[in-house]
This record gives structure tokens, sequence and C-alpha cells, in this order.
């Protein structure tokens, strides 16, 4: 029979859950021990649109706790968004902003080019008050 290899949670909590993972590991008296492994991290993700599913590139798969304690620079990426959306949503803003600037752009240039074309016309408020003077509009006469 092969040697006995069961071995003794080290810590209270007694049952396999999700924090209590650990492996076994041989001393150097031969005697088997345990080693408790830290929880493996997904990284940060892009939350905002979703459109790159997994962790945001550059950017650490640590612990909430270890990852405070980095630097900033290591926490982040260097551009704009950076280490909160991914390169390619950064990119696709940049693209959809300065299109919409442009359409705003091409707008004006044509109310100013279909101004220059037609008449200008007559402003109604003026007719309105130019009727009130005159009494023509909304009196009634008493009988």
């Amino acid at each position: 029979m092969g040697r006995d290899n069961r071995v003794h949670y080290l810590r209270k909590q007694s049952w396999a859950t999700k924090s209590n993972k650990f492996r076994k590991v041989k001393t150097p008296g031969r005697r088997i021990t345990i080693q408790y492994t830290a929880k493996k991290c997904k990284g940060p993700q892009e939350g905002v649109t979703g459109l790159l599913p997994g962790p945001l590139a550059g950017i650490p798969h640590l612990r909430p706790g270890a990852f405070r304690r980095l630097n900033h620079n290591a926490r982040t990426v260097s551009r704009p968004y950076g280490g909160v959306l991914s390169h390619r949503t950064v990119k696709d803003k940049i693209v959809r902003a300065f299109l919409i600037e442009e359409a705003k752009l091409l707008k004006r240039l044509m109310k100013e080019k279909a101004g220059k074309d037609s008449k200008p016309k007559k402003s109604k408020k003026k007719d309105a008050k130019k009727d009130a003077k005159k009494g023509k509009k909304g009196k009634k006469s008493k009988k």
C-alpha cells in the first residue's frame, strides 16, 4: 500500500470552499503538508461597452488588496481612458466624435448655402404686431 497522504487543514475553516484551496507539498523531512493557494484573478475587464470581452491589456491580474498597493503607473495604461476602456473602444469614440463634428459642420454649410439661394422671408412676429394695431385679429364686436 502507498503512503498515507491525508492532511489536516492548518486554518480554522474545515470545508472545501472556494476560499480554502490548497495544494499538498512534501517537506524536506518527507512529511506531506499543505500550502494555501490564492484565488486567481480575471483582471480588470472593459465593462462599459462589452465589445471586447476579456481583460484589459497592460494591466496586471491581481487581487484587490495587491492591486491597490501598486503605484498609479502600474495600474493604468498611458492613453485616454487607459485602464478603463480598451484601445479599440477609445479609437471608435474618437472616430465617432470626429464624424459627428463633421456632420454638424456640413449641416451648417448647407444651411448657409440654402439661405443665400432663397429670398429672406418675412417674420411672423412683425405681421402679428401690425394686425394687432389694425384691430383685425382676435377682437369681437359687442352688441
